[in-house]
């Protein structure tokens, strides 16, 4: 009997789920209107192979604001205790979030990791491994310049700016801060990849990793960028991206229909 194959679960698709599609195509909408964000770089994500993103972390707010803001759908880690509401854990599954165990080396999150980025997928990482309660960049964790390496993807550092003005610590809901999204160039790991990965050679490149997102952090806006939007730009853009929602939530309907 002629065999068939089975398509790889743990992959998502080319474009990203269609519940991923609805809440990037909303979250674009907010940010733009209520947060007046501003996005430059997006022409260093490479169009295909792996790509691993390393962000600073300030806020929860951090995984959607960079999901929105990349031009390709994004896998991100969640803490595994979220995995344990139902309702939350299938909503996150169905826009690309898989556990990770943060007590302890989670050896499957970090398969899961290396196999996407195998496979030609996006990956977001915050190696400071957790918020920053100043704003200020933390200390690197081994494992992000061991998936840095071991993954063979291309690295690219993003800086996220008025996140934590966005969505507070103890505070429930959005507030309209400004806020900006910069994408740096691909990292140079290439004089690390030949290497052992020794604790020694991780932390040489943390320290090559940990500039470029601080610089990524203070990457400069193109100037068109400042210009405050004129009251028929924002109507615009609100338009489009609301019809755009629409229409997916029209297919939406339409595929639950069949």
């Amino acid at each position: 009997m002629p065999t068939t194959q089975t398509a790889d679960r743990s992959l998502i698709p080319a474009n990203g789920t269609a519940l991923y599609r609805a809440c990037r195509c909303f979250l674009r909408l907010l940010f733009g209107v209520y947060n007046r964000w501003e996005v430059s770089g997006r022409e260093h994500v490479p169009a295909t192979g792996g790509v691993l993103l390393i962000a600073n972390h300030t806020s929860y707010a951090d995984p959607p604001i960079v999901g929105a803001a990349c031009p390709r759908p994004v896998n991100f880690m969640a803490k595994a205790e979220l995995f344990r509401i139902p309702v939350l854990s299938a909503v996150i599954r169905r826009t690309h979030a898989f556990p990770v165990k943060r007590e302890a080396a989670d050896q499957q999150a970090l398969r899961r990791a290396l196999h996407l980025l195998d496979n030609g997928q996006v990956l977001l990482l915050f190696p400071e491994g957790t918020r920053s309660p100043d704003g200020r960049l933390m200390p690197f964790e081994a494992g992000a310049a061991f998936l840095a390496l071991a993954g063979k993807a291309q690295v690219v550092p993003v800086g996220i700016d008025g996140a934590d003005r966005l969505l507070p610590r103890g505070k429930p809901v959005l507030l309209a801060a400004k806020l900006r999204v910069r994408f740096g160039p691909p990292l140079d790991l290439s004089e690390f990849q030949a290497q052992r990965r020794s604790r020694e050679v991780l932390q040489q490149a943390c320290e090559v990793m940990s500039p470029a997102l601080d610089d990524a952090r203070r990457m400069p806006v193109p100037p068109s960028r400042h210009a405050s939007l004129q009251t028929g730009d924002v109507i615009k853009r609100t338009c489009s991206t609301t019809a755009r929602l629409l229409c997916l939530i029209g297919r939406l309907g339409s595929l639950q229909a069949e």
